[in-house]
């Protein structure tokens, strides 16, 4: 029997090695199995209801992406061109979505750890970029989240009659994920109701931001349609450049520790060739489908309630929520955004830390869990100073990290390409014909996309925008 062949045989139901995982129970494991096998004896339609049911690590993407970078280039891309923009995160979860779904196909048909593959198959300054990316991107978005929270938090009290300061709010919001990121780590039983709270937060965020569409008002469909659309790139307005918003709703959709997370969670779950079916509707339904609500949504209210006065002011979470409770009442506008903030940021929080901490497990060959993790795991807990000193710089700070993070993605996206193709990786499990063809084909689309987009920006803002940041620094010395 080939080397192929071996693994093939060992990867029928699950990957063979998951011990670095703390995976799921063999017993679980094999219950999951037999509900499988006796879900693929149904119609298509009946299946994909059962996988919809089922749910996955599909979820856990979705918390990770809806975070501060997607609150930020969404209030920006509302208020300065009201509906213009509502295509650029459709595009960019689109594009990352079959990106994921090739990540699936891949780590589902070999069961081989990640890293080590992409090491081994597409070469060590992938794999290297990939992981150390990875931890660099968690870092730096870190301190959005909790400039982004704290705020919240702040707000929230002050409708209660209170005033909080705002680096106690980030103490608090740390004091709650250290143990949750932690507890990721633990065990399986643990992770399992970390991954269903997610899907609950998820689904919470959505519920929100859709009341708050609700009150704003639905007389607005004929603009979302044609902004979704129309693929439009408009005039810059007020100093608020459109292509730099555009990138940075592109970079906010996917994330490089997004890519790095999602196959361990699938490692974790014991899920192997037999599961691809169902981690392709995770995908669909647990990642793109609630990221394409929520910012279409997030967009819409915020150019019905900012768009108009706009004046090229930053826009932060508090004049936004502000503004809503003065069109719909403190509760069912300014309280429910706060909340629906609040969930997207402190949910990041914690999966932030959980990829730093399997990216620094992986790189240093150690358990899951284990030292290396929890080490790994409070790499970006400092950034809880972003609640002290990001409150000046507000959100615009989110669109030009959105841009330097976004330049490590189409490594990443060239990296998984090399996989695909790759009949020493894949064997029989390498698409065939045309469909390597359309699998080759999406994803050269979504890398020459995003490429192009970061490449245009860089050359023709990068100059101006070095030297505004050295103004605005230089003013403040």
């Amino acid at each position: 029997m080939s080397a192929e062949d071996r693994r093939t045989a060992s990867n029928d139901s699950a990957p063979s090695d998951l011990s670095f995982l703390c995976p799921t129970a063999p017993e679980q494991r094999a219950a999951e199995t037999a509900w499988l096998e006796q879900v693929l004896r149904r119609p298509w339609c009946a299946r994909q209801w059962a996988y919809l049911r089922h749910g996955g690590p599909g979820y856990l993407q979705s918390a990770l992406t809806l975070g501060g970078g997607t609150a930020s280039s969404c209030l920006i891309a509302g208020a300065a061109f009201g509906f213009d923009l509502l295509w650029v995160p459709i595009v960019g979860m689109v594009l990352g979505g079959i990106v994921f779904m090739a990540i699936a196909h891949q780590t589902l048909s070999t069961g081989m750890r990640p890293f080590g593959a992409m090491r081994r198959y597409a070469g060590p300054i992938f794999a290297w970029g990939w992981a150390i990316g990875t931890v660099l991107a968690s870092v730096v978005w870190h301190l959005a989240q909790y400039s982004l929270a704290s705020a919240v938090l702040v707000d929230l009290a002050a409708v209660a009659g209170w005033q909080v300061p705002r680096f106690g709010m980030g103490l608090l919001v740390l004091a709650w994920a250290v143990p949750m990121a932690l507890g990721f780590g633990s065990g399986a039983r643990w992770r399992g109701l970390f991954e269903r709270a997610m899907r609950w937060m998820v689904w919470s965020i959505v519920g929100l931001f859709a009341l708050v569409f609700v009150r704003v008002g639905l007389g607005h469909g004929g603009a979302i349609v044609e902004g979704v659309c129309s693929f439009n790139i408009p005039a810059d307005r007020e100093g608020v450049a459109a292509a730099g918003v555009i990138i940075a709703g592109l970079a906010a959709a996917v994330g490089i520790n997004m890519t790095f997370l999602y196959p361990y969670t699938l490692l974790a779950r014991g899920w192997g060739r037999s599961h691809r079916e169902l981690a392709r509707t995770d995908i669909a339904c647990g990642m793109v489908l609630p990221y394409i609500i929520v910012t279409t949504l997030m967009i819409a209210v915020a150019a019905v309630t900012l768009s108009p006065t706009f004046s090229g002011k930053s826009i932060g979470p508090i004049e936004a929520a502000q503004s809503l409770g003065a069109m719909v009442g403190p509760i069912w506008g300014r309280v429910l955004f706060d909340l629906g903030i609040l969930a997207m940021a402190s949910s990041t929080i914690v999966l932030h830390m959980v990829c730093c901490g399997v990216a620094v497990s992986e790189m240093s060959h150690r358990p899951f869990g284990g030292r290396a993790f929890r080490w790994g795991a409070m790499i970006p807990a400092p950034a809880v100073i972003g609640s002290l000193y990001w409150s000046d710089l507000s959100l615009w700070l989110a669109v030009p990290t959105g841009v330097i993070t976004g330049f490590l993605l189409p490594l990443v996206y060239v990296a998984f390409l090399k996989l695909q193709c790759s009949w020493a990786y894949l064997g029989r499990d390498r698409p065939p014909g045309g469909r390597l063809v359309a699998w080759v084909g999406a994803l050269v689309l979504s890398t020459v996309v995003l490429a192009t987009f970061l490449g245009w920006y860089a050359v023709t803002k990068g100059p101006g925008f070095i030297a505004q940041w050295r103004t605005i620094f230089e003013g403040s010395a």
